[in-house]
């Protein structure tokens, strides 16, 4: 029984993962020593079918009761403060950007590698741009695209490092996705499991084979996605659909959110290390 609650209780810090905005659940699931285990399970389905079910469930209890829980103050913040809550954001994107780069690198990083990353940075903030003046806040929402929300917090799993809720914020998905976690609405949360479940099913031996064989291209690329994503997000910025007047307390609130995002996201990426090393 202890055991199922040391599980459960990590699935709900796993859980916060994947809606904290600059957190990476597949980070927390490698700071608890699960990333590898989840991983191979998906990878690898039929192997030990039951036990690994057995195994995940209360890991999976706990990220609903995670999630649901921390939808409930982000909710309000959301609603209330929405450009000091963003800025809050970005500062933790800003925190993990060293660990992300050095994870990049870590086997070997040319000059080539350094072009993927502004190649990757300027085609995914033209490709940003161009859906914000297009499409702006009117992506319809709808079964498929809650399930793309599911397949973006996914691959915050299969991307230890990597926060899925830059992009939701983007798409204009990321207050209705937290309202519907308040709220348990299953027209939301349904399509959401059902993209994430896909794309890990789809995916899990692909990132595998990626990584293993061409991992610093790919980690450079999601770098410069990344880094754009981060940016596009920002308030009061001609291609931002938040408006926002820097000007009186409302900036000085803003740095603090920015500042206390950063030492998050700095001390979620120490935290990672300290257990790999430990580990």
């Amino acid at each position: 029984m202890i055991n199922w609650i040391i599980r459960f209780l990590k699935g709900a810090l796993i859980g916060t993962g994947f809606i904290l905005p600059g957190v990476s659940g597949g980070a927390l699931a490698a700071i608890f020593g699960l990333y590898e285990r989840i991983i191979g399970f998906i990878a690898h389905i039929t192997h030990d079918f039951i036990k690994n079910i057995v195994f995940f469930i209360p890991v999976g209890l706990g990220a609903l009761f995670g999630m649901f829980l921390l939808s409930h103050p982000l909710g309000f913040f959301m609603e209330n403060y929405e450009a000091q809550v963003l800025w809050g954001f970005i500062g933790c994107i800003t925190g993990t950007l060293p660990k992300l780069w050095k994870d990049a690198g870590k086997i070997k990083r040319a000059r080539k590698h350094v072009i993927i990353t502004i190649i990757s940075f300027a085609v995914a903030f033209s490709f940003l741009f161009l859906a914000e003046k297009y499409f702006g806040s009117n992506l319809p929402r709808n079964t498929g695209t809650w399930c793309l929300a599911g397949v973006l917090i996914a691959f915050g799993i299969l991307i230890p490092g990597m926060s899925p809720s830059n992009f939701l914020v983007y798409l204009g998905l990321y207050r209705p996705m937290v309202e519907a976690f308040k709220t348990f609405d299953v027209s939301v949360l349904l399509p959401i499991m059902a993209g994430g479940a896909a794309c890990l099913f789809l995916f899990s031996k692909i990132a595998d084979y990626l990584f293993s064989k061409i991992y610093t291209g790919i980690f450079h690329c999601i770098f410069g996605i990344v880094l754009a994503s981060s940016i596009m997000i920002i308030p009061g910025t001609p291609w931002s659909e938040v408006p926002f007047n820097y000007a009186g307390i409302a900036v000085i609130v803003c740095i603090l959110t920015f500042i206390s995002g950063c030492v998050l996201g700095w001390w979620m990426c120490r935290l990672e290390d300290t257990y790999k090393t430990a580990g």
